[in-house]
């Protein structure tokens, strides 16, 4: 029988690692202050880099494209953010208003074969939940991350209260006046509503009347709040020292 040895093989040769120590120290940098490349680390989290949010944002959709608006109001979800969106029945769709309703009459057309009110799909007629399932479209809402970020969406026809009284803002890149050029076909999502079976138009129309009455009239009082504010801030006299010690704190 023959015996056959294998001598090992020194692979460290071409590769230049020497397997006896492949961790040699680190050599000092010649300027102390000045760390080396092992030292950086890749990924700082610093006070710019981290994300902020709000409690909840309430966003004012009229005027704001359908899909635009759900599209941003989706990442956002999914980022944590709690979202309110009110007035969805001002929400604004591309193209005349007799191409969107062929698009639902079409819609409406799909359903299940064996039960339709049992299997689905459901064809939901209010403008809230039109735009609550168009931002179920982006988001994977079967999965445990999908599902908590729709519970983090509240969508409203109107501005009921609470949200009558919180400060409502816009998303720029939906808005229809900055998006499509002017002349362009548009159709709002409430007048659709309104065709294919929502039976509440009259309601919120009504509504929203009583309500920007009471927010006109709240304006007026801030506005004359404001002006005495301004005015009792220009007659106060107040000495130097007591100045100094108001602007410590911010006054």
């Amino acid at each position: 029988m023959k015996h056959c040895c294998y001598e090992p093989r020194n692979f460290g040769a071409k590769t230049g690692v020497n397997f006896e120590n492949p961790h040699p120290p680190r050599e000092e940098s010649e300027d102390n202050d000045q760390p080396t490349k092992h030292d950086t680390a890749p990924h700082q989290i610093t006070k710019d880099t981290m994300s902020t949010f709000e409690p909840v944002i309430t966003i004012d959709a009229k005027g704001h494209l359908l899909g635009r608006l759900a599209s941003t109001v989706a990442k956002q979800l999914l980022n944590g953010q709690k979202i309110v969106v009110v007035r969805c029945e001002a929400l604004n769709i591309s193209g005349e208003f007799f191409r969107a309703k062929l698009k639902y009459h079409a819609y409406l057309r799909k359903m299940t074969r064996y039960n339709p009110t049992r299997g689905g799909p459901f064809h939901f007629r209010a403008p809230s939940r039109i735009f609550y399932k168009t931002v179920r479209g982006m988001i994977p809402h079967k999965t445990a991350r999908g599902a908590a970020a729709m519970e983090r969406l509240k969508v409203f026809e109107g501005v009921p209260p609470p949200y009558d009284k919180v400060k409502r803002v816009v998303v720029p890149q939906a808005l229809r006046v900055l998006r499509l050029k002017p002349g362009r076909k548009y159709c709002t999502v409430g007048r659709l509503s309104h065709e294919v079976g929502w039976k509440y138009q009259d309601v919120v129309a009504r509504l929203e009347e009583r309500r920007k009455v009471k927010s006109a009239a709240y304006y007026e009082r801030k506005k004359a709040a404001r002006k005495q504010l301004s005015e009792a801030q220009k007659s106060a006299k107040i000495d130097e020292k007591t100045k100094t010690e108001l602007a410590a704190f911010g006054y």
